[in-house]
C-alpha cells in the first residue's frame, strides 16, 4: 500500500477472510477448521488452505503478524502470546545449542533473565557488554556467535541505539541481528529499513495501546520468520484469536495515539528538567522526526522520600508496565529489573530513587501539576 504511516495504520485488516465483506476482520473464536472430506483436509498439508488448527494459525493472528511486518516495512511477521515469547521465538530460529549471543547489558530485567539463565538450558550462551561501545561489541563476538541483540530504545534508561553501527558489525561478522522496537513502536523507527534482520515487539505495549491485551509479535526475512512460527506452533507460543483482534484493533490508532504521547512527553520531561528535587532526567535527544517516544525515567534526588512519592501520584496509577492510554508510573529496581545482578543495577544506574513514567493522552498539564504536586509531597 502506497501511503503513509498514518494511513496504512488504519487499514490493517485481512483481505478475503469472509464471503460477506465485512468492514473488520470477524474474531474466529474456533479452536480448528473443519473440512468436506479428505482430500479437503489433505489440501491443507499441500499448502491449498491456511488453516487447522487455531495454534498453527488463525485469521485474526495472521492479521496482527501481517499488519505490524507492513508498517515495519518487513516481508513477513508472526504473532505470539507475548513480547517475551517472540523473543523466544526470534532467538531459537537463528541459534541453537552451542551458539553464542551478544547483547545489550542494559536491556529489560525479562530480556535479561531470558538470554542469561532460561536460554542457558538450551546449550545457548549470552555475553552481555555495553553497546554504545562499538569496540566492545565487536570484542565479545565468537566463533560460534550468531546474534547480536538490542533494542530501539532501552529499558528504562532511554539509551537510542546506534541502528547503522549494529547493522555494519554484523554484516562484517556474518551475523544476524535483532532489535526489541517496543519502546519506539513502527510509528517511531522502523529499524527492518535500516539493515535489521528481525524486529520484535511486546504487542502488549503500543501497538495493543489499551493495556488490554497480552500479545507479541515477530517481524523479518521471511525465510526467518517461517522458522520462527514453526517454534510458535511447536512450543505452544501462539496468541488466542481474541486477544490478536484486540491487538489489531489497537493498532488502529497508534499513529493518534504515539504523536499525543510524545508531545506529552516532551513537555513533562522539559518541566522535570526544572524540578530541583529531580536529580536526572532520562529522556532521548532524538528518536526520529515524529518525536522521541512516550516515555521519560527520572532519577529523584535523595531529599525525596520514594515511598511518599508514589503514594503521593493521585490519578496515576502504580503499574509494572508501560505503554496504555493512562499515565502511569513503574518501579524498575522493584519490578521490571529486579532480577538483575545488583552489580548490573548499580552499572547502568538502576537504584531505589528511579522512577519509569509511560506519558498518557491526557492533558500534559494535568500530567505536570500531578508529577509536581507528588514531588512536593515527597520532600
Amino acid at each position: 500500500m502506497d501511503v503513509s504511516f498514518d494511513t496504512k495504520v488504519v487499514h490493517n485488516s485481512l483481505k478475503n477472510t469472509n464471503s460477506i465483506h465485512s468492514k473488520t476482520t470477524p474474531i474466529y473464536q474456533t479452536t480448528a477448521f473443519t473440512f468436506s472430506s479428505l482430500e479437503e483436509l489433505e489440501g491443507f498439508y499441500q499448502g491449498k488452505s491456511p488453516y487447522l488448527y487455531s495454534r498453527t494459525g488463525n485469521p485474526n493472528t495472521d492479521e496482527l503478524g501481517q499488519a505490524v511486518a507492513a508498517l515495519e516495512g518487513a516481508p513477513a511477521g508472526v504473532a505470539t502470546s507475548s513480547g517475551l515469547s517472540a523473543i523466544l521465538a526470534g532467538i531459537l530460529s537463528v541459534a541453537k545449542a552451542g551458539d553464542h549471543v551478544v547483547a545489550a547489558e542494559d536491556l529489560y530485567g525479562g530480556t535479561y533473565h531470558l538470554l542469561k539463565e532460561e536460554l542457558k538450558q538450551f546449550g545457548i550462551e549470552t555475553t552481555f557488554v555495553p553497546f554504545e561501545n562499538s569496540a566492545q561489541v565487536k570484542n565479545a563476538i565468537q566463533k560460534n556467535t550468531t546474534l547480536l541483540y538490542t533494542e530501539t530504545v532501552t529499558n528504562p534508561f532511554l539509551r537510542v541505539e546506534n541502528i547503522g553501527k549494529l547493522v555494519e558489525i554484523a554484516k562484517e561478522k556474518s551475523i544476524i541481528t535483532m532489535v526489541d522496537n517496543t519502546f519506539a513502536s513502527p510509528y517511531l523507527k522502523q529499524p527492518y529499513l535500516e539493515g535489521v534482520d528481525l524486529v520484535v515487539h511486546s504487542a502488549t505495549k503500543y501497538l495493543g495501546g489499551h493495556s488490554d491485551v497480552t500479545a507479541g509479535v515477530l517481524v523479518g526475512h521471511t525465510d526467518i520468520v517461517k522458522k520462527a512460527r514453526e517454534k510458535v506452533v511447536n512450543l505452544g507460543a501462539n496468541l488466542s484469536p481474541f486477544e490478536a483482534w484486540l491487538a489489531c484493533r489497537g493498532l488502529k490508532t497508534l499513529a493518534l495515539r504515539m504523536e499525543r504521547q510524545a508531545l506529552n512527553a516532551k513537555e513533562l520531561a522539559h518541566a522535570l528538567h526544572a524540578n530541583p528535587s529531580v536529580k536526572k532526567v532520562y529522556y532521548p535527544e532524538y528518536v526520529s522526526e515524529k518525536g522521541n517516544g512516550a516515555i521519560v525515567t527520572i532519577e529523584l534526588g535523595e531529599n525525596c522520600d520514594i515511598s511518599r512519592f508514589f503514594s503521593s501520584l493521585g490519578w496515576v496509577k502504580i503499574v509494572p508496565t508501560l505503554a496504555g492510554v493512562e499515565t502511569t508510573v513503574s518501579y524498575p529496581l522493584g519490578t521490571s529489573h529486579r532480577a538483575l545482578p545488583p552489580e548490573l543495577q548499580d552499572k547502568i544506574g538502576i537504584n531505589k530513587q528511579v522512577v519509569r513514567i509511560s506519558i498518557g493522552i491526557e492533558s500534559a498539564s494535568d500530567i505536570i501539576k500531578q508529577f509536581e504536586q507528588a514531588i512536593q509531597a515527597s520532600l
